[in-house]
């Protein structure tokens, strides 16, 4: 069985060390799929859904934000600035976090203001699709 080493790292926590078959990541250019001796890269990350199989499990889903996987000698390291299980994700908070970040591009007073407010509806707007696509229905 083909394997890499895969770690998966959030600004604020762990999320994920040891082997993985399969690799799934949101790009601006859509998915990107990564398997054992993959050639060396480093991926651009764009806020969406994230799937990874571990060797004799399925696929796992997690949403993830901006951020970046480097692919280096059949390891693989993500960084990103979060990343959340489906049974995580918050609806309520997704949805103020989308319509807060829409009233900030609309009242965006910069290039600046304007670009950090997308980054904040792209993630929120990520969430909730992670959700409702792959939430445990209730």
């Amino acid at each position: 069985m083909n394997t890499f080493h895969m770690n998966i790292l959030a600004t604020d926590k762990p999320f994920y060390t040891g082997p993985c078959e399969s690799l799934i990541v949101p790009t601006s250019q859509g998915k990107y799929g990564i398997m054992a001796n993959h050639v060396n890269i480093l991926i651009a990350v764009v806020p969406g859904a994230l799937f990874y199989r571990i060797p004799g499990e399925e696929s796992k889903i997690v949403a993830v934000s901006h951020g970046l996987v480097k692919v280096e000698n059949n390891e693989v390291l993500v960084l990103v600035d979060s990343v959340e299980l489906p049974e995580e994700i918050d609806v309520n908070r997704a949805k103020r976090a989308a319509e807060e970040a829409k009233e900030a591009i609309v009242q965006s007073q910069s290039k600046q203001e304007y670009y950090a407010a997308q980054a904040r509806l792209s993630r929120a707007l990520s969430r909730l699709r992670v959700k409702s696509n792959y939430g445990e229905k209730s």
